[in-house]
C-alpha cells in the first residue's frame, strides 16, 4: 500500500492540523486500515500488535463523530472508552486532550485507587467522553452517577488484557446497557480467549483488519537470551545493562520481585523505580512521572506494564524473570521498538529455564541469539546496551529529599527548639500508651 494521508483517509481537516502540531504526519498500517471504516460508523475489529498506533486509530473517529453535537448531559456521556488499567486509561486521556479541545468535548477518566467524588463532580457537568476502568465504572454506575443510556460510539483497548484480567463479565454488563445500533470499535493485540465472545455479541457486521502478524511483531527489534550459569549473575548482568545510556524496562514475575529489584538496582546506583499492582496512584504516577522524565532511567516493573505504559525511546527491554507465556512476551517486549524505531529485548535464563523459554520463543515466532555467561563480566553486554556506563545513585522522589536543616532559631520567629523538649515528648507519648 502506498503511503495515504490522514486527509485521503477521511480525517477531518481541524483534526489533521492536530495531528500535525504534535508530529503525527503518517498513518500506521493499523491506523491506514481501519480509519475509512470508522469514520464511515461501522462497527470495527482491528488486531495490532502494542504500539502500532491503535490509540489515534480509535480517537480520531470518536472525536470526528462527537464534533458538533449536542453537549452531553449531566451523568449522561456520548462517548466511552474502556481500557484494562489506570495507566492505559491516562495514556490515552493524553493523547486524546488536544483533540477534545479542538472539537470543545469534555472528558473524565473513571478508576479505583482514587477518590471517587472528583470522579462524580465531572460526570455530574456532563462529560462528552468517559475513559474508564470497568470496575469503578459499574460502581458510579450502581450509585446512579452515571448513565451509558446516551452512548453513541464506544470503545473497548486492550480487550485480549481484560480477558486477561477477568473483566469480560464487566465490560459485557456494561456494553449491555450501551444503545443497541451504536458504533462499537474494538481494538487488541490478539483476538482469543472471550474477545471472540464479545464480538459476536455486542458487534454488528464487523469490519475486520488484522494489521501485524500475531507473532513476533518488529522487524527493528532484537532479541537475545543471556544463558547465566548461578542466579547470583542477575543482578550484576543487570546493573550493567541498566548502566549503559537510554531508557530500560525490566520486567519481573512479581510484585515482591519488582520491588526487591528496584531497590537492589539502587544500591548499585542505578536510578530504577518500580511499577506493580502495590503501590498506590499516587506513587504510580510518580514513578511513571520519573521515568517519562529521564530522572529515572530503569522502570521494574510487573506485567501491569506491558500494556499502555507509552515511553518513547525505551532502548531496551529485559525479561528478569522470563514471562510464562510467548503473548506476555510478545507485549513485554512492546515496550521498545514502537513507531519504528529500533530496540532490544533481552531475556535472561537460568539452568533450570532453559526448557520453558526455549518452548515460548518458539510459540512466540522468534529466534532469539542465546549467549552463556559463567560470570557477570562479559562483552556480550557492550554489545547489547553499548555506551559508557553511569552509576548516579538511587532514585530519590522529589518529596523524600528533605530541605537543608536551619540552625535553631533562625528565620523561625518565636518557635525555638529547647534542649529536652524531645525527651519529654517520647516520654508523654510513651506514658498514653
Amino acid at each position: 500500500m502506498s503511503q495515504q494521508s490522514f486527509s485521503a483517509l477521511g480525517v477531518p481537516a481541524d483534526l489533521t492540523a492536530v495531528l500535525d502540531r504534535h508530529g503525527i504526519t503518517s498513518p500506521t498500517p493499523i491506523q491506514a486500515a481501519t480509519l475509512p471504516d470508522s469514520l464511515a460508523g461501522r462497527d470495527v475489529l482491528g488486531r495490532g500488535r502494542t504500539g502500532s498506533g491503535k490509540t489515534y486509530a480509535f480517537l480520531l473517529p470518536l472525536v470526528a463523530r462527537l464534533a458538533g453535537g449536542p453537549k452531553a448531559k449531566s451523568g449522561k456521556p456520548r462517548a466511552l472508552i474502556l481500557a484494562p488499567t489506570r495507566e492505559l486509561v491516562r495514556q490515552i486521556e493524553e493523547a486524546l486532550r488536544p483533540l477534545a479541545a479542538e472539537a470543545g468535548l469534555s472528558m473524565q477518566t473513571i478508576f479505583g485507587g482514587v477518590g471517587q467524588n472528583p470522579q462524580v463532580v465531572g460526570l455530574r457537568k456532563g462529560a462528552d467522553v468517559v475513559l474508564a476502568c470497568p470496575g469503578r465504572l459499574e460502581d458510579l454506575i450502581a450509585q446512579r452517577h452515571a448513565d451509558l443510556s446516551s452512548i453513541e460510539i464506544t470503545v473497548l483497548d486492550e480487550a485480549d488484557h481484560m480477558a486477561d484480567l477477568g473483566f469480560l463479565p464487566a465490560v459485557r454488563r456494561l456494553l449491555a446497557t450501551t444503545p443497541k445500533g451504536s458504533q462499537r470499535l474494538l481494538f487488541s493485540a490478539t483476538l482469543d480467549k472471550g474477545v471472540n465472545v464479545l464480538v459476536k455479541q455486542f458487534l454488528q457486521q464487523p469490519v475486520i483488519h488484522e494489521a501485524d502478524s500475531a507473532q513476533s511483531p518488529v522487524a527493528e527489534m532484537e532479541h537475545h537470551v543471556l544463558h547465566l550459569a548461578a542466579r547470583e549473575h542477575r543482578i550484576p548482568v543487570l546493573a550493567d545493562l541498566a548502566a549503559a545510556p537510554g531508557r530500560t524496562v525490566v520486567f519481573t514475575r512479581t510484585k515482591h520481585g519488582a520491588k526487591g529489584l528496584a531497590r537492589q538496582l539502587g544500591r548499585a546506583g542505578i536510578p530504577a523505580v518500580e511499577l506493580h499492582g502495590d503501590l498506590s496512584q499516587n506513587a504510580r504516577v510518580r514513578n511513571l512521572d520519573a521515568f517519562h522524565s529521564g530522572r529515572a532511567t530503569t522502570l521494574v516493573a510487573t506485567d501491569i506494564a506491558a500494556r499502555g505504559i507509552h515511553v518513547d525511546d525505551v532502548t531496551l527491554v529485559v525479561h528478569a524473570d522470563p514471562p510464562a507465556e510467548h503473548k506476555a512476551y510478545l507485549h513485554r517486549s512492546g515496550r521498545t521498538a514502537r513507531a519504528g524505531a529500533s530496540g532490544t529485548v533481552v531475556t535472561l535464563m537460568l539452568p533450570d529455564q532453559v526448557k520453558d523459554v526455549r518452548t515460548m520463543t518458539r510459540a512466540a515466532g522468534i529466534k532469539p541469539t542465546t549467549t552463556r555467561l559463567e560470570g557477570p563480566n562479559h562483552p556480550i553486554l557492550i554489545e547489547l546496551a553499548p555506551g559508557e556506563r553511569n552509576h548516579p545513585g538511587p532514585f530519590v522522589p522529589v518529596a523524600a529529599q528533605q530541605p537543608p536543616r536551619r540552625p535553631a532559631g533562625e528565620g523561625t520567629g518565636n518557635r525555638k527548639s529547647r534542649p529536652g523538649s524531645r525527651s519529654r515528648k517520647r516520654q508523654r507519648t510513651t506514658g498514653a500508651r
